[in-house]
């Protein structure tokens, strides 16, 4: 069965270099712990994060710009490996966080889909069944026989989305800023996103669009600065964010300054 827990999950950034700048050494000696030598940053995007996801979860993710929402998005992908703390993930995880997975614009559209499928995590046999219903959707025709450099913008989206459309995820981790070409091609690509949700087990979606997550998710959770403040329905979720959105949500920087091994 599959699903996801987080314990005590952090995720921090170093930022090196600091102390090679002389106003950041007179900054950190005026007004720092000890000086600026020998001493480095560390950015906190996610502080002390602990979540079950169980099979049937379909999770919306809100919060403010800043909040943690793609960090969490690429520790669920694999991308970012926890700081502290430990993920345990039984499943095989899908992710569309773009529309152009791996495309190589000398290669023709044909290779692409091949390429792009074992990108995502296809295998050759999963990408030969698929060939027939990918060369359908993306209305392509003797297009794919071409290179990619030779696509337009909007053609390139197209084969993109229909590659990253076409597996059949356990775990799907799906960001809301996918881009689908024109108005016809956009609502067929909506019913290919709908499709794509009923084939996976556990859906992970970040987004600001409050009918979208009302529409895709069964439950929701609320990060503020890293935190994960609020866990419940889509429609307690979206209280909660109006009321902290009333707060005005400047940019902050969690930080802090770690001594430097020699």
């Amino acid at each position: 069965m599959t699903s996801i827990t987080l314990e005590n999950v952090v995720t921090e950034f170093p930022i090196y270099g600091m102390q090679r700048n002389l106003r950041r050494n007179l900054y950190w000696r005026l007004f720092g712990k000890g000086g600026g030598q020998n001493r480095r940053v560390v950015v906190r995007a996610l502080n002390n994060i602990c979540l079950s996801i169980r099979d049937g979860d379909r999770l919306g993710i809100m919060g403010h710009n800043g909040a943690g929402k793609t960090t969490i998005l690429r520790v669920f992908a694999g991308i970012y490996a926890p700081t502290r703390g430990k993920i345990d993930i039984q499943g095989r995880v899908s992710t569309l966080l773009n529309t152009a997975p791996g495309l190589d614009l000398d290669d023709t559209g044909y290779e692409n889909i091949v390429t792009s499928g074992l990108y995502l995590g296809m295998s050759s046999e999963e990408i030969a069944a698929k060939m027939h219903d990918i060369e359908e959707f993306v209305e392509l025709g003797d297009y794919l026989a071409l290179p990619v450099r030779t696509y337009s913008a909007g053609m390139m989206v197209r084969l993109g989305f229909a590659v990253a459309t076409a597996i059949d995820p356990e775990i799907l981790v799906l960001d809301e800023g996918l881009s689908a070409g024109d108005a016809r091609f956009t609502e067929r690509a909506g019913l290919r996103i709908q499709q794509l949700v009923k084939r996976t087990n556990i859906l992970i979606l970040a987004s600001h669009s409050e009918p979208l997550i009302r529409e895709m998710c069964n439950r929701a959770i609320l990060l503020n600065h890293g935190n994960l403040v609020a866990d419940g329905s889509p429609d307690e979720i979206i209280a909660e964010y109006h009321e902290l959105l009333k707060v005005p949500q400047p940019p902050t920087l969690t930080a802090e300054v770690i001594p430097m091994i020699t």
